[in-house]
């Protein structure tokens, strides 16, 4: 049967949140501007006697990168719920695979191992985020099934053996992030006080023996915990997100930028800051704010487990990887090597991103016609079968 793409399209733009959609554009928009103004820095770290960059070679691929992505955002938001489900577990496991070989062929930058070369830079962790998140709902929703299946206990197990392939990389900051969005999404499906306070007191002992037994983790605290050194990585991020004031030095007008390792990427809030101010900064936090009220708002009348519990999870995600990136600019949280979503350049990241952002238009969605009541666990049981 032919799919009729208009009448697809008609229904899509009627059932989307056009809020949610809007603020991802104007991140986006944020964005390219970001990386025309940081591109002339990194592309000089990054030029040698053999090769020159262009000042704005970032600029055109992270373009390029982003046209891509759209593609993704939008055609995963028009799937069906099912499809999504599905799709989102089986690359869910081939990411688990992936993270597996990385530790034996992955690509070694800057000391990490977490990349494969497979025609392009592919960061398979990038890509399980939105997919564990889905994983996750689609696991702890069993418990409307049956109350007795050891839901917690198998997520428990997941997110574990995901932190030992994240830790073998190493990667720190992307181990907290799973751990913490874990966290959030057993809390919304019901566990019990007792074991909030037990998966707690687990948490900071598993802190604690990471700060004792893990080189990477011991090293990033003491830094941290001791305060920067002149010229280090967050000490120069810092004074380049204060060096602009309230309004900023001008576009292509900053200077310290020019100094600062991974302008593009992991600290492109702080150019920001330097170059259009710290009103834009407070601006761009406001956005990333606006998108995780606007999931919480829209969650408020729905009446699925699955579904509130995957919007739960990919925002977390997606929040949480922007707070931590700017919490790390702000000298508040230790270096983590965390991009800023939907504003720092990427290859593959940015990939991932936009589908982590076409999944949570996908979920939703909704039909303004139909009223909704509040969730009801016994009512739902029927639903998530028919998802």
């Amino acid at each position: 049967m032919k799919t009729d793409w208009k009448r697809e399209l008609r229904i899509w733009w009627r059932e989307v949140d056009r809020w949610l959609l809007f603020f991802v554009a104007l991140l986006m928009l944020v964005g390219t501007l970001a990386v025309a103004a940081a591109s002339p820095a990194s592309a000089n770290r990054l030029s040698t006697a053999e090769t020159q960059l262009p000042d704005l070679y970032f600029f055109w691929a992270h373009i390029r990168m982003q046209v891509l992505g759209l593609c993704v955002l939008i055609g995963t938001s028009l799937m069906p719920l099912k499809l999504l489900r599905r799709g989102a577990i089986a690359l869910g496991c081939a990411m688990l695979f992936a993270m597996v070989l990385v530790p034996f062929v992955g690509t070694e930058i800057n000391g990490a191992r977490r990349w494969l070369n497979v025609g392009m830079s592919l960061q398979p962790s990038e890509f399980l985020k939105p997919a564990f998140a889905i994983m996750l709902a689609w696991i702890l929703s069993w418990k409307l099934r049956d109350d007795k299946l050891p839901v917690i206990g198998v997520s428990g197990a997941l997110v574990g053996l995901i932190v030992v392939l994240l830790m073998a990389q190493p990667n720190l900051g992307g181990a907290i992030l799973f751990v913490g969005t874990w966290f959030v999404m057993v809390m919304l499906a019901g566990l019990p006080l007792q074991r909030i306070g037990m998966l707690t007191a687990a948490g900071v002992a598993g802190m604690i023996a990471a700060y004792l037994f893990y080189d990477n983790a011991r090293h990033r605290i003491d830094a941290f915990l001791g305060g920067p050194t002149a010229f280090d990585h967050v000490d120069l991020a810092s004074r380049t997100l204060n060096s602009g004031g309230w309004t900023g030095s001008g576009f292509w007008l900053g200077d310290n930028k020019m100094r600062l390792p991974e302008a593009h990427t992991d600290y492109i809030f702080s150019v920001i800051g330097e170059e259009f101010g710290l009103i834009v900064c407070g601006i761009v936090v406001l956005l990333y704010l606006a998108i995780v009220l606007r999931v919480l708002i829209r969650m408020v009348e729905e009446d699925r487990l699955f579904i509130i519990l995957a919007a739960s999870g990919l925002t977390a995600m997606f929040g949480g990887q922007a707070f931590i990136n700017i919490l790390v600019n702000l000298q508040l949280f230790p270096s983590k090597g965390m991009t800023l979503p939907l504003i720092s350049y990427g290859g593959s990241s940015t990939l991932a991103i936009c589908f982590t952002v076409g999944l949570l238009l996908a979920v939703t969605r909704r039909n303004p016609y139909l009223a909704r009541e509040p969730f009801d666990w016994k009512g739902s049981i029927e639903k998530e079968g028919d998802t």
